[in-house]
């Protein structure tokens, strides 16, 4: 979780300073609430972008994590019936 945290505060770090950048800038007001909706555009697709690997991430160790429990329950009951077998056989 140290590397999210990390990235989550370089990204809002890069969000502050950018916008703190085009606020302090000369421009008209008409140019920098267009630079501001293009930061923040692409700020949002960068977030999104992040989010659905996150999730992605999430969603591929929760299928690991189930296939190794199945495999699990499989080798126990594989190995219940073999203690059985045997038991009837005495």
């Amino acid at each position: 979780m140290s590397n999210s945290k990390t990235l989550l505060g370089f990204l809002a770090g890069a969000a502050v300073g950018s916008i703190l950048g085009i606020l302090v800038a000369p421009d008209k007001g008409t140019e920098t609430r267009r630079k501001i909706g293009e930061t923040s555009g692409d700020l949002t697709d960068s977030l999104k972008s992040k989010f659905r690997d996150f999730v992605d991430s999430i969603k591929e160790s929760y299928q690991n994590v189930r296939g190794e429990a199945e495999d699990l329950a499989d080798q126990g009951a594989s190995k219940m019936n073999t203690f059985k077998n045997e038991a009837n056989n005495f």
